[in-house]
């Protein structure tokens, strides 16, 4: 029987609109009442900014632990953007986090069926939106990412639906340990080649394959701080 890890308390969509450094950007979601489809490109009525860097197949809907907020406003008392939405999530979820989700885990929610596909890699714009010029690295040190799922079986879902785990094949690589070999800038040989074994998006698999052929971590100003 699936287990219930999780609840959905909101969910978020936006359209691109003007941001930070003449950039757009879909990150301001706003809460939406009753069902809505997600398809394999995204929920509907959702959007995207830069589709070079964000959307996609893999990358679909984008989740957040929302007990994570509760640390980030003991770090900066005061700051209203710390609050349900503010990095720009699609799924506010109770329950779980990324210390307990594993890549690849499938779920049911509402009468959708999605693949946890990736972690989240926050970049500059995160700065902007908090008015905090170094978050996005804040965020990547203390592994508080996010995360990202794909649309396997499009369906309807809606606020208070249960996230239920349907399986878990890789239980052995919740998406903490990999998000924290990409920022202990990990390039032992034999941890790239454990990690290159398990069904990494694209972007991960040049990323960890470029460490292992090069010894090297890729350089990360430019995504961190623009």
């Amino acid at each position: 029987m699936p287990q219930t890890i999780a609840t959905v308390s909101e969910i978020r969509i936006a359209q691109p609109k003007p941001f930070a450094r003449g950039q757009i950007s879909g990150i301001d979601k706003q809460p939406v009442a009753g069902p809505i489809e997600a398809t394999p490109t995204g929920l509907v009525g959702d959007g995207v900014g830069d589709p070079r860097y964000h959307g996609g197949a893999d990358k679909a809907l984008h989740c957040y632990a929302q007990h994570h907020y509760e640390h980030w406003q003991a770090q900066f008392p005061g700051n209203p953007h710390f609050r349900t939405g503010g990095f720009g999530e699609n799924l506010c979820i109770e329950g779980t986090d990324e210390w307990q989700v594993c890549l690849g885990d499938q779920w049911q929610i509402g009468s959708a069926r999605f693949e946890v596909s990736q972690g989240r890699q926050p970049c500059w714009k995160l700065n902007e939106r908090f008015g905090v010029p170094d978050i996005a690295a804040q965020v990547q040190h203390n592994l508080r990412c996010g995360w990202y799922l794909r649309v396997l079986q499009s369906g309807h879902i809606q606020a208070g639906d249960s996230v239920r785990l349907l399986a878990r094949p890789y239980a052995e690589w919740p998406l903490s340990r990999i998000l924290e070999l990409i920022d202990s800038r990990n390039c032992q040989p034999q941890a790239m080649r454990e990690v290159l074994q398990l069904p990494l998006p694209p972007s991960w698999q040049h990323m960890f394959q470029r460490r292992l052929d090069t010894g090297e971590c890729e350089d990360w100003q430019r995504r961190l701080f623009g």
